[in-house]
């Protein structure tokens, strides 16, 4: 499994998702443009010394990720509130790329369009998302725990 940030807002989450993906030894795609400067000290706080030792790649755009990672991405998983197929129903692959979009705006059009599994995390009725840091953590060990590939 591999994680992809689409674009991602807040550095708080960014260095967050960094940092749960380091303890799971899950790789992490970077999706620019940015809402924060990639070295601005609030991503570092928040990642920590984790930063360091993370298996990051960034992309210029969404077009150079497709480039560049092509034929190693097994399949195109986005999570969304719009997912139709609950996470815990869920049945990963191994070489599965999980989308995250950005924490303002969710995941354009085309991107949903591309991605042949769309899944949710089931909420409480009425309420509008989790935080984009949380989120990945629950799909990061949930998946790796289906997989059985927890570290």
């Amino acid at each position: 499994m591999q994680i992809v940030l689409y674009q991602t807002d807040m550095a708080q989450n960014f260095g967050t998702v960094v940092r749960t993906a380091v303890t799971l030894g899950v790789k992490v795609h970077v999706i620019e443009p940015l809402g924060f400067v990639w070295d601005e000290p609030k991503m570092r706080r928040a990642g920590m010394d984790y930063l360091d030792r993370a298996d990051i790649i960034r992309h210029k755009s969404w077009n150079k990720f497709l480039e560049t990672e092509g034929e190693k991405i097994g399949r195109l998983v986005a999570l969304t509130t719009k997912g139709s197929e609950p996470l815990s129903g869920f049945k990963p692959l191994e070489n599965d790329y999980y989308i995250f979009g950005q924490e303002s705006a969710g995941l354009p059009e085309h991107i949903h369009a591309m991605c042949p599994a769309r899944i949710l995390i089931p909420m409480v009725e009425g309420e509008r998302s989790m935080n984009l840091a949380v989120s990945a953590g629950i799909v990061m060990y949930d998946t790796l725990n289906k997989l059985n590939a927890l570290p």
